[in-house]
């Protein structure tokens, strides 16, 4: 579930003109939910395997009332909606988003407003209940008879946050968050709730929410965004890249034991799991920048920017395209999740923002769909290590440096910093379920060596097998990225089976690479 995935609403191209494009030769037509769903990116999404997504936001969840989302497109409400200031049609509602789940194969994760208990019941008896109302009935007309069973529920979205619709203090919002679970869960046992949560714990704001639903709750979430400005400072801003993945570990470290700490001191009965069910990098540039564009090519249009200031830089690029650098900033974070995985209270889910377009990990354009650069991190992670994470003991050369908190910056607008020690190798060793191969997912951060690592198990530089299957992730250009016209400039290579000198392997310069060892394991 660490692998999951983000779509909001009205939100660059994240449903309108990405997974839902009415009209295109692409989409399926006729008169199902499934018309405007493009069939490229639903191709792409199940090669890749998506464990989860959440839906419809994000800051677009705040003000989203569902009932409009339902029922014949023509005769659906088009509204302005505050979040992204545009105007949301509400063609992909409820039954659109849960067919699309469908035709993937996702888990869908549902984030209410919780502004509206009776609004929150209706959209549960909407897809889930089982008897004859009114609102069941609605569900059969709409094409979906049976109840959809939709598990994972959110309470809100970032509450404590002046952006939002909705913004209360703690208490209000602790309060409000109770009563949802109560009666939601009155209609439906069986769910999985996520609250509100937040990493610098203003207002005592974590402690707030257990005391009033840490017995009602599976997940409390977080959210964490690194920061870039790649686009304006070019490859140097490399360094500072891949290193915000130690950022983001320090913060899931720090909140796990938090929440773990709360928890024993209220007593509290329920095991809680964290969701980071928001992340990202944020591609940054000054705002007097020429407002960007989507090329139909994949990325950005070309804007003429000579003569204008280059810094400070705070607008989001929501269009630039993700590059091999952030790919190895995306390993860091996962390797960081593996690590908290034995943690009291580990991060049990995890949503990047976004799924597609908007910096996600599939780019589509009206004429086509293609894999972005991070794309292949997901496949990586996901489909080819082992589930079973291991203890890894690494030395390994580093650096002292400065590494970005997030995006959080000073009272000079400059990127907030810590110094910390970054290691140029990254990894996290796991087990395959049966036990008969370890993976092996190490990157080399070091922009320019290759660095030769011994391996060994258990100590013992003889006890793995002489022979390794390699998968690797790598280009020329750290700033690599892919397009339609060149989808395979970042590309997930696999290079075999590859023996082993001394026990030892040579890590590419700003490369991933997995190591695959079968064991002889007992009958």
């Amino acid at each position: 579930m660490i692998y999951g995935h983000f779509l909001e609403s009205a939100f660059f191209g994240n449903i309108e003109g990405g997974v839902f494009d009415e009209g295109s030769p692409l989409a399926y037509g006729g008169d199902s939910p499934r018309n405007g769903l493009r069939t490229d990116v639903i191709a792409l999404c199940r090669e890749l395997g998506l464990p989860v997504v959440r839906w419809p936001g994000g800051n677009f969840t705040s003000a989203y009332h569902w009932e409009g989302g339902i029922g014949p497109r023509d005769s659906r409400p088009r509204r302005l909606e505050l979040a992204w200031g545009s105007e949301e049609s509400n063609h992909f509602g409820t039954d659109e988003f849960l067919a699309w789940c469908a035709e993937v194969g996702t888990e869908p994760y549902l984030a209410h407003s919780c502004r509206d208990v009776d609004e929150a019941v209706r959209w549960l008896e909407y897809t889930n209940y089982a008897g004859d109302t009114e609102f069941t009935r609605r569900r059969a007309r709409n094409g979906h008879p049976a109840p959809y069973g939709v598990k994972y529920w959110g309470l809100g979205n970032e509450v404590y946050g002046d952006w939002q619709m909705g913004h209360r203090s703690v208490a209000a919002y602790a309060a409000d968050a109770a009563e949802h679970a109560r009666f939601l869960r009155a209609v439906d046992p069986s769910l999985k709730f996520v609250a509100v949560g937040r990493t610098d714990d203003r207002d005592g704001w974590t402690e707030t929410v257990l005391g009033a639903v840490g017995n009602q709750i599976d997940y409390l979430s977080f959210h964490l965004y690194g920061a870039t400005t790649q686009q304006v400072d070019g490859a140097s801003e490399y360094d500072a890249i891949v290193a915000q993945s130690l950022y983001f570990e320090q913060q899931i470290v720090q909140y796990s034991d938090l929440v773990g700490g709360l928890a024993a001191r209220n007593a509290g009965e329920r095991p809680l799991a964290l969701s980071l069910d928001e992340w990202n990098i944020r591609h940054v540039e000054p705002a007097t920048w020429p407002e960007p564009q989507p090329s139909d090519d994949g990325g950005t249009v070309a804007r003429e920017v000579d003569g204008l200031a280059t810094h400070p830089a705070h607008r989001v690029n929501r269009w630039s395209p993700r590059t091999l650098a952030d790919a190895l900033f995306y390993a860091g974070v996962f390797h960081a999740l593996h690590r908290a995985g034995d943690r009291e209270v580990p991060v049990a889910m995890a949503n990047t923002v976004n799924l597609l377009n908007a910096n996600g990990v599939i780019v589509a354009r009206p004429n086509g769909a293609v894999r972005a650069a991070t794309y292949h991190v997901w496949d990586l992670y996901q489909n080819h290590l082992g589930p079973v994470a291991l203890a890894a003991d690494v030395r390994s050369p580093g650096r002292l440096t400065a590494v970005r908190q997030g995006d959080e910056r000073d009272h000079r607008g400059e990127f907030r910093t810590y110094p910390a020690t970054v290691p140029d190798l990254d990894v996290s060793a796991t087990q395959t379920a049966d036990g008969g191969s370890i993976r092996v997912a190490v990157i080399n951060r070091h922009r320019d060596n290759a660095i030769r690592a011994g391996l060994s198990l258990d100590e013992r530089r003889d006890a793995l097998p002489a022979r390794a299957g390699v998968k690797q992730l790598t280009a020329d250009d750290v700033l690599a990225s892919n397009s339609l016209s060149t989808p395979d400039a970042v590309s997930l290579r696999d290079l075999g089976a590859v023996e082993l000198t001394d026990a030892s392997y040579d890590f590419p310069p700003h490369s991933i690479t997995l190591l695959s060892f079968d064991l002889d394991v007992p009958d």
